[in-house]
């Protein structure tokens, strides 16, 4: 890590600790907040899990004080920022998009954790079980693999005659493997070709659509990562010049001009870990709070990027969606 951004990183932890000490000395209880996303672009979604507090009696700043922390995409920096959060003895802390539970799961066996993940938290060693998750863990998880081979049968449905998918996935995320083994698997079964094409920063985007335009697949699937909705905005537009038909895992992605989206509705998702947390501060046990399944699922199409590339959307996919922008 950079001096520099260490000793921004340090400045912004202290003008923190102030609102920590003196909400615990209060006795106001303390929520740790820890995001591999950024703040920009997760208001909406803080906004949610603020409502599952408050249904749970808790309202920020009156009865609960919130220390936030967010990785930016930078996975390294989560070790550090769930340690502060650690060494604050916050109440409660809120792990939100992969890798933050695990890397909080690993920083104490003490303070309860309430997760929101992208896959099987059993598989992954969160949790012993989703009846009974764990002593200090609970959340909930979002199915993220099993919602690829949805994607690639939409992709399918749009170009049936492409016959190579690129998939572009974050080298940095260690549970990465699990949903490309889920794309491979859905892919051999429509009888297609992978290229997996590798992205961890803002340049190495740029390197990977250079490698796709040397290989010129046929449709793009981008995978489920914190750091590429940070970086939603560059995706469109490197995908808008190619002319390549794309979908990805959240709406936001089409909202910012991607083709279709198809993943969970994360406004629900965050007002349950909102609301575990409140439940938690009220005295109960992560062991005694399942971990829920998110099965809400939306379909987002972006009618003017399907006209600005020259594609025609199947009646079968347009009368499906959730919602199509104009």
């Amino acid at each position: 890590m950079k001096r520099r951004e260490f000793i921004t990183l340090l400045g912004g932890a202290a003008s923190a600790w102030p609102l920590a000490v003196s909400a615990q000395q209060a006795g106001m209880p303390v929520v740790g907040f820890l995001s591999a996303r950024s703040r920009d672009d997760s208001a909406q979604h803080v906004a949610s899990f603020q409502r599952g507090l408050n249904e749970a009696g808790y309202v920020e700043r009156q009865n609960v004080a919130i220390e936030y922390r967010w990785a930016d995409g930078q996975y390294d920096r989560l070790p550090m920022l769930a340690s502060e959060l650690v060494g604050r003895r916050v109440n409660v802390i809120a792990a939100i998009a992969d890798p933050s539970p695990q890397i909080v799961k690993a920083a104490t066996q003490m303070i309860p954790i309430v997760f929101a993940i992208n896959g099987d938290p059993v598989r992954t060693g969160l949790v012993g079980s989703l009846n009974r998750p764990d002593r200090n863990a609970t959340g909930v998880t979002i199915f993220g693999p099993d919602a690829v081979a949805k994607r690639l049968q939409l992709l399918h449905e749009f170009v049936p005659q492409a016959e190579v998918i690129a998939y572009i996935v974050n080298p940095n995320n260690p549970l990465g493997d699990i949903e490309m083994d889920a794309a491979r698997t859905a892919l051999r079964s429509l009888g297609k070709d992978m290229l997996v094409v590798s992205a961890g920063s803002e340049l190495e985007l740029d390197a990977a659509f250079a490698a796709i335009d040397q290989q010129r697949p046929g449709a793009i699937l981008v995978a489920s990562d914190p750091f590429f909705l940070t970086r939603r905005d560059q995706l469109a537009s490197l995908v808008a010049r190619r002319r390549i038909p794309a979908i990805y895992y959240l709406r936001e992605f089409a909202e910012a001009g991607g083709l279709m989206a198809y993943g969970n509705r994360l406004a629900d998702v965050y007002r349950v870990v909102g609301l575990y947390v409140g439940r938690i501060l009220k005295g109960e046990r992560p062991i005694d709070l399942p971990v829920q399944q998110s099965t809400k699922f939306e379909l987002v199409i972006n009618l003017k990027t399907a006209r600005a590339i020259g594609l025609t959307v199947p009646n079968v996919v347009l009368v499906s969606a959730d919602e199509v922008i104009e």
